[in-house]
């Protein structure tokens, strides 16, 4: 039977790709049972004609209503829709491309199914990681890391725990690997007046504009660090950063006797996509083997969490707990939309996000309720902060 899938964010860099993994497998492998996007409503009508589905939703309401006139199936709207189609769609796999605090919606109601989960939105961890991980084990269904960093890290921890070495504490340290972005080893005396352009000019891979903003601030190092937190039950103080500008290895981890085990290949993210739409299994895909003396070099740096200010109030939001860090995020989005839209300069993201988090009293998390009040406030107050700054 062939697995029934569900794309949320189809017309996204991980989205569209996740598709190209599909049309790459052997017939029958996947059924495409529903798509979502927020607002590019042109590209999902395409791609569902293409697929043969029935069922579309989109986060724009506006977007929605337009597609409406052009599509013969079913469009769902709002982040209602989003929930509805996971519950509507008849899914066995729901892959969450979704971008920032929206992928929470459906990340609970597919879990709360009992759906198995891909997950490529990071901040459904970074949010309600206590809730969602309850949720999970609460169902039964498995969260299946889809980020470089968190698959390469689950195969690794896979592939220890295969090898027998059952006793708690075998792996020491999980270490994840950061580019380093566009900013690089400058100063924030440099950094004072970078521009929208230069920021998104990532080194090493192609995504979306707000995941490379976050990569240049070193945020989005900060929310893998809480989800790795999450996902693996590992405490903040044995989780690293390490600046490697190559992204050959995309993670790794330190044994109780010394040993490294890492994950090395090039950076293509069909590779782990491919990974968790096919568990348990191991497919071939069409992707260049690593040569490492291609390559000829791997260097690494220490991350510089003074200069990227980010990196360092995500570990301290992660430690805190709570809503601490949906309100690192709240803030974080509201921070990264401004620069791009030229109000705040780069600088002034970090400053934005920890006003928000000095303004904003985290508290206890009991229901996803509260998280979703946290996050509205957390965005109010992080918009005054930079209606004040234009």
């Amino acid at each position: 039977m062939p697995r029934r899938l569900l794309i949320l964010g189809s017309t996204g860099s991980i989205g569209t790709q996740a598709l190209d993994v599909v049309r790459a497998a052997p017939e029958g492998t996947f059924e495409i049972v529903g798509l979502a996007a927020g607002r590019q409503w042109e590209p999902l009508v395409a791609q569902a004609r293409e697929h043969g589905v029935g069922l579309i939703a989109l986060g724009d309401e506006e977007a929605a209503a337009r597609a409406s006139t052009e599509f013969d199936g079913q469009v769902l709207q709002g982040p209602e829709g989003l929930v509805r189609l996971v519950l509507e769609s008849g899914a066995d796999l729901v892959l969450n491309a979704l971008v920032g605090a929206a992928g929470l919606g459906p990340t609970v109601a597919t879990l709360g199914e009992g759906i198995d989960l891909a997950l490529a939105n990071k901040e459904s961890l970074v949010v309600g990681g206590e809730l969602v991980m309850q949720l999970a084990e609460a169902t039964g269904a498995r969260i299946l890391p889809v980020d470089s960093e968190h698959s390469a890290l689950w195969q690794l921890v896979e592939a220890e725990s295969r090898s027998g070495a059952r006793e708690p504490g075998t792996i020491d340290r999980l270490v994840l690997t950061a580019s380093g972005g566009p900013f690089r080893g400058k100063t924030r005396a440099e950094l004072g007046d970078v521009g929208v352009e230069q920021a998104l000019n990532h080194p090493t891979w192609a995504m979306g504009g707000k995941i490379t903003i976050d990569s240049a601030t070193l945020m989005n190092k900060g929310l893998e660090v809480i989800e790795a937190h999450h996902l693996f039950g590992t405490p903040y103080d044995r989780i690293d950063v390490v600046v490697h500008p190559q992204s050959i290895i995309h993670s790794y981890v330190t044994l109780c006797d010394g040993a490294a085990l890492a994950h090395l290949g090039h950076p293509d993210m069909k590779a782990p996509i491919a990974f968790a739409l096919h568990h348990p299994e191991r497919r071939p895909i069409p992707m260049r083997p690593l040569d490492l003396a291609e390559v000829g070099q791997l260097t690494f740096e220490r991350a510089d969490e003074e200069t990227f200010r980010c990196l360092h109030l995500a570990r301290e939001a992660g430690r805190e707990g709570g809503t601490a860090p949906c309100i690192l995020n709240a803030a974080n989005e509201i921070a990264v939309h401004a620069f791009l839209r030229g109000a705040i300069g780069f600088l002034e993201i970090a400053e934005i996000v920890e006003a928000t988090l000095d303004e904003v009293a985290p508290r206890g998390v009991h229901s996803f309720e509260m998280l979703y009040a946290d996050d509205r406030s957390s965005r109010d107050a992080a918009a005054e902060l930079v209606a004040a700054r234009a």
